[in-house]
């Protein structure tokens, strides 16, 4: 027989019994609902013990409950698959970090993040630029070019070499040009690692909701102001998952 336990999805600030219908993860209708201590609950499903696998229907699952729960409560989420083993397990963790949780949900208290990523459109034009910019690189690539590739071997890998320091001088030139205008209408905000030459900006901002239309403004602002150069993807409002990272120990 499976041993079941308690997933926990998140945290609230209520002590009101809720039943947010049977969309627990593992796709067995399992229903989510809450285990409460003094004024905060655990929003929880039945589930095994076992751990999830990490993969895209199980993170979904996860994230959907925690949005669900988030259209009328501030939340804690808490990290993928942790699952607690008895629901007395679930109460010594709001016990024990009482103080911890309460100062976490009032930090959190009605604030949504929202995620900003930016993409250079055309790197043909970039590399071009960083060429034309920098005496020393297109000095090198015009000697490169009167020489064959076999005797250009060691001054093309040298060319590679400040070709990437230039990128990412001018990634981070740039890209701090965007967060500087959209952290001045945030109360905190994350740069997330770029992935390819042509990411400039990987950015998550913490974002009061009485402020998200400012916010939303900013983005648009810079969505025409860079409409020839950049492409931006806008994603929210979420939970604060890069800012809150909760688990069991």
């Amino acid at each position: 027989m499976i041993e079941e336990g308690k997933y926990i999805y998140c945290i609230i600030g209520t002590n009101e019994g809720r039943n947010f219908g049977p969309i627990g993860i593992g796709g067995r209708g399992d229903i989510v609902s809450t285990i409460g201590y003094e004024d905060l609950s655990a929003v929880i499903s039945n589930s095994p013990l076992d751990k999830y696998v990490v993969n895209k229907e199980n993170l979904i699952a996860h994230e959907k409950v925690v949005e669900e729960v988030m259209k009328n409560y501030t939340v804690l989420p808490m990290r993928f698959c942790t699952v607690a083993s008895s629901a007395e397990e679930v109460r010594g963790l709001l016990r024990k970090r009482y103080l911890e949780l309460k100062n976490l949900l009032k930090d959190m208290d009605n604030k949504i993040e929202l995620g900003v990523k930016a993409f250079w459109k055309d790197m043909k034009v970039i590399f071009q630029e960083i060429g034309d910019e920098d005496k020393k690189i297109n000095s090198l690539k015009e000697k490169i070019a009167k020489k064959s590739f076999k005797e250009s071997y060691l001054e093309r890998i040298n060319l590679g070499k400040m070709v990437k320091t230039a990128l990412e001088a001018k990634r981070d030139k740039e890209g701090q040009e965007i967060i500087k205008i959209l952290k001045k209408v945030s109360y905190d905000f994350r740069i997330n690692e770029n992935h390819g030459d042509e990411m400039i900006v990987n950015a998550v901002f913490l974002v009061d909701r009485a402020r998200e239309r400012e916010f939303d403004n900013q983005v648009y602002e810079l969505v025409s102001k860079y409409s020839q150069r950049v492409k931006f993807k806008y994603i929210g409002p979420t939970p604060p998952y890069n800012f809150v990272n909760l688990n069991i120990k």
